[in-house]
């Protein structure tokens, strides 16, 4: 990135102007056509002395007389070195502004469970936010070494997953920079169940010889949506259980506990909550109503939080029959609003 010291910052927005003009349409760029940017606001004057100027550096040139000029190698050559220089550093803040979130709403789901429980005298849980939508925002793929590269793929909710995949060559930082464009491109917003096998043949013909690369790629994406074997729960006050003598005399106290402990069946609790048609309510399951089938002998009271852009998480309470259903739809309903509000918050709170 040294070369760009000898440029202003006004070149540079010219510069990739014109690229930007010249990839989508193949056409030498002119004067005239980069005066109607709005964003240059810069006369024809202007903005040919610059591209006199830039033609003098080796970063564009004219192909014939009273034509305008295209880009030259050194020309893409800094333009594809400041894209993944700009793209990098996003992912790298999205990143570090991701951890610290998720750090901290780590913290406040564990709390809430604790709260929840010493509030209501039950058992709770809270799972961590999943992205229910599944959709794509992002795929970064950079170089690792000589036969490696890391995909970076951005989730909705910014969710951030990598993934290593052997390529076995070395990619340029132009064709990176391509193949980047054509995923981002084509799979902005999608969800896996969209990208059908049409879709897969269409990205790996415009990809050429890289096709292989787009078809691991894709192999990748799918794996990491689908892992949901991670799903973190925070439980607290079940040996709450114990207080009801109606449960505490039977076999399913010591099966509640043991849900507690391996959490498997509170996982598919959760799915299931989530995939209620009416998610975003409070749910009271009563009895043989319940999805856990070890609860079957208690009222099972859950409702769905969200943080924003698809991220949705489960909050339960498990007690007896006979549990206070009013002061439990209260409590809920108040900590589901105040789940709900983290993600307006300024960060900084």
């Amino acid at each position: 990135m040294a070369a760009v010291t000898e440029m202003t910052d006004r070149k540079l927005v010219i510069l990739k102007a014109i690229i930007r003009n010249y990839l989508e349409t193949g056409e030498p760029v002119g004067s005239r056509t980069l005066s109607k940017y709005t964003e240059l606001n810069l006369s024809s004057a202007t903005i040919r002395n610059e591209m006199a100027d830039l033609e003098d550096l080796g970063y564009i040139f004219q192909p014939h007389t009273s034509a305008g000029r295209i880009p030259s190698d050194k020309g893409y050559r800094l333009y594809v070195d400041m894209l993944m220089e700009e793209k990098e550093q996003e992912i790298t803040e999205l990143r570090n502004t991701m951890l610290e979130k998720t750090d901290k709403v780590d913290k406040i789901l564990q709390q809430a469970a604790k709260v929840l429980a010493a509030n209501t005298n039950y058992a709770t849980m809270v799972s961590a936010p999943v992205n229910s939508r599944n959709t794509l925002k992002f795929i970064q793929l950079s170089q690792v070494d000589e036969e490696q590269i890391v995909a970076v793929i951005v989730m909705g909710g910014n969710v951030i997953k990598n993934k290593i995949i052997d390529v076995g060559e070395t990619l340029s930082s132009e064709t990176l920079l391509k193949l980047n464009m054509l995923l981002n491109t084509t799979l902005n917003g999608m969800s896996i169940e969209e990208i059908n096998l049409g879709l897969i043949a269409r990205l790996k013909e415009q990809a050429g010889i890289h096709s292989q690369v787009i078809s691991d790629v894709l192999d990748a994406v799918a794996e990491i949506i689908h892992v949901d074997d991670d799903m973190e729960i925070y439980t607290s006050g079940a040996t709450n259980i114990f207080k009801y003598p109606e449960l505490s005399d039977k076999q399913s106290a010591q099966e509640i506990i043991s849900a507690f402990e391996e959490k498997q069946q509170l996982a598919d609790l959760v799915t299931e909550t989530l995939a209620s048609e009416d998610n975003h309510g409070i749910q009271v399951y009563i009895g043989d109503e319940a999805p856990v089938k070890t609860m079957k002998d208690c009222s099972v009271v859950t409702a769905t939080y969200e943080l924003g852009e698809g991220m949705k998480g489960t909050i339960g309470i498990i007690g007896p029959k006979r549990m206070d259903y009013e002061h439990v739809m209260k409590t809920l309903k108040t900590l589901q609003n105040e789940l709900d509000a983290i993600y307006y918050k300024d960060p900084k709170e």
